[in-house]
């Protein structure tokens, strides 16, 4: 790898950056730096700027536990900033686009968006630019944010949260591998999937197309694949809640199957407890939500950006038994 592309692949943390983390750590309440008990919010008090509006604009699925996290640090951001936090959310890309169009017809100061399809996403970008809007991105669309104009970007670059995982499960034994990619189209999915296969030397990896908003299909389409094919030894999710899923299936279909997944909960940090799930890739959603609506703060009022131009990476790490025990009670509270 050259020394260009090394650089590319780091995060340029700067004076902005070490801010936000000072921010985060000064607005935890006097116990410690723990949630404080008003829905997993952080204790904070409004900054003296102009009050803005921002609206973030996601992919994802309503009730989805790893987006409710996403927004609870956006939200716990908007609190400190005296920022009216405009959230929305659809899976479906144009209405996505059409979510972003409203939040530009009503003269929102800022967008924070996901770009899980960036070329579907990309007018809507570009009528929020043409309209002066800036716009950050988050979760999903490492690899094109830049193309797109996108001023800043946090989130992690799944190709290598994928090869990460794929050289744990090679360093475990993996020989069978089953991918579950619970969005078709999702370029961020995609990319873990690809890192895993890169990866997994001596092993092979399949990928099954599940539908996330249809979670009886999930389950009877993973419990068929297990029950079809014993040569199964490892299942990788893509989001806690299909491991959720995963569970059932490998229970039902009496597979011997390893679950690991990508992503936390709290339910999740009871299945690493017990065995269930053998580990978790975590990019840290609350940390996706804050850093994006606080990133936007800072621009609108001191035009700061973070990253030095490149993205603000927040994974991948790995929970697993070893370290599960300290990141529960912030799962719990939903700031992990």
């Amino acid at each position: 790898m050259t020394a260009p592309h090394r650089r590319r692949r780091l995060t340029a943390l700067s004076a902005g950056t070490l801010a936000i983390l000072t921010l985060l750590t000064t607005s935890c309440s006097s116990t410690g730096g723990k949630p404080d008990n008003t829905g997993g919010a952080m204790a904070a008090g409004s900054a003296d700027t102009p009050r803005a509006t921002i609206a973030m604009i996601t992919h994802g699925v309503p009730g989805n536990a790893f987006w409710d996290v996403v927004r609870r640090g956006a939200e716990t951001a908007a609190a400190k900033d005296n920022i009216e936090l405009r959230y929305s959310s659809d899976p479906q890309a144009p209405n996505q686009v059409n979510l972003v169009q409203s939040a530009v017809d009503s003269k929102v100061d800022g967008i924070a968006v996901t770009l899980a399809k960036p070329e579907a996403m990309a007018a809507g970008v570009r009528a929020a630019l043409d309209a002066g809007i800036p716009v950050v991105g988050l979760n999903s669309g490492f690899d094109s944010w830049q193309a797109l104009g996108v001023q800043q970007y946090f989130g992690q670059d799944e190709k290598i949260a994928g090869q990460a995982a794929g050289k744990r499960l090679a360093d475990e034994g993996a020989h069978r591998v089953l991918c579950v990619v619970h969005e078709q189209g999702n370029i961020s999915l995609e990319s873990r999937c690809a890192g895993i296969t890169e990866t997994l030397t001596g092993g092979t990896v399949e990928i099954l197309n599940v539908n996330s908003q249809d979670m009886p299909a999930v389950e009877a389409a993973l419990t068929a694949k297990l029950q079809q094919d014993p040569s199964i030894d490892h299942i990788a999710t893509l989001d806690s809640s299909i491991a959720h899923i995963a569970v059932q299936s490998k229970a039902t279909a009496g597979s011997d199957a390893t679950i690991v997944t990508f992503g936390a909960d709290p339910e999740l940090v009871k299945e690493i407890k017990n065995g269930d799930v053998a580990w978790a890739n975590d990019q840290q959603p609350f940390l996706q939500g804050y850093l994006a609506v606080d990133s936007l703060w800072l621009y609108l009022n001191n035009r700061n950006t973070i990253g030095g131009g490149q993205a603000v990476l927040t994974g991948p790490s790995f929970i697993d038994k070893s370290n599960v025990d300290a990141v529960a009670e912030y799962a719990t509270n939903g700031t992990r």
